[in-house]
């Protein structure tokens, strides 16, 4: 029940969806979490800030009402693809955190990794990029002035976009698709449609319009680049994912594919972009040390000595 691994609850909220018991909100489907039984007392002690969010946000007292709770993305699990001292391989690039894939997670991230990653990585990137600049020879002043010009002039030609599609509007849509056809459980048939979507919200980023043309403090720029970015990153993950034919960690199918694939799948997913077009997809087998991969069971399995993560 509510004491069982997120991903399972996550999973039966899915379930309970797809069969129509769901609730719905302005914010997408939910399902009621009811905290009245521990009473206004344990409930300020144990649970302030659950409270205090609830009154704020949907405008519930979890004292004297039930509260609407739904699956949402907690995590990236991959990303700017980094060795060990977190350099990526543009020359002079460090990263660290959610937006790296140093290698520490899997399919999965184990709770407190993120951790880990802020002291351990936060401080390698940092180090090593502070020694990188120290030894690092300038380049060209007029190369670099040449790039500048160029990224200063893709952020204006999009502050004066003069087409007739909302940043917002897709945004929205692109919000929706990945939820729908990448959420909890995936189906191929489903995940092609997030593919063909996603292409299709691309395409109509070409015909943007921004309405405030401003150069200070100006939110719809700012939405509006990265939007850009998200949707180049919506699509490396729909594509990756249709063509990833197997269950691993948070990427589970139940079309046929619903079991770990470790002779074909053991690999991490590489998506290069040349352009506007679709990623080009690649893989690099994990590397694998002292912990060998097992299959990931519950209850009475568990209790004999598998391994169980602190699931995410």
């Amino acid at each position: 029940m509510e004491l069982g691994p997120r991903d399972k609850l996550s999973q039966a909220f899915w379930n309970e969806q797809r069969k129509g018991n769901t609730i719905e909100t302005p914010l997408g489907d939910a399902v009621l979490l009811d905290l009245r039984h521990l009473g206004e007392k344990k409930l300020m002690e144990r649970l302030p800030l659950i409270c205090s969010l609830a009154k704020n946000y949907v405008g519930v007292d979890p004292v004297h009402q039930a509260v609407p709770v739904r699956p949402a993305v907690h995590y990236t699990m991959g990303g700017i693809r980094t060795d060990i001292n977190c350099a990526a391989d543009i020359p002079g690039l460090y990263a660290a955190g959610e937006c790296a894939s140093i290698g520490m997670h899997g399919a999965n991230r184990l709770g407190s990794n993120s951790l880990a990653e802020t002291v351990v990585f936060g401080a390698m990137a940092g180090d090593k990029a502070a020694g990188f600049a120290q030894q690092a020879v300038m380049p060209d002043e007029k190369k670099l002035l040449d790039q500048a010009k160029m990224h200063l002039s893709s952020i204006e030609n999009l502050r004066n976009a003069k087409g007739t599609e909302k940043a917002s509007h897709i945004r929205q849509e692109m919000v929706k698709t990945m939820e729908r056809c990448f959420g909890i459980f995936r189906i191929g048939e489903e995940m092609q449609e997030g593919v063909d979507k996603i292409a299709e919200l691309r395409e109509r980023f070409r015909n943007l319009q921004v309405e405030d043309r401003s150069k200070v403090f100006n939110t719809e720029l700012l939405q509006a680049f990265e939007l850009q970015s998200s949707l180049a990153v919506a699509e490396t993950i729909a594509v990756g994912a249709l063509n990833r034919r197997e269950s691993r960690g948070a990427h589970q199918r139940i079309d046929g594919f619903d079991n770990r694939d470790d002779e074909n799948f053991l690999k991490h997913t590489l998506a290069y972009y040349n352009g506007d077009s679709a990623p080009r997809l690649d893989y690099q087998d994990v590397n694998i040390t002292r912990y060998q991969p097992e299959e990931r069971v519950y209850g009475a399995a568990a209790e004999k000595g598998a391994a169980v993560p602190d699931a995410k």
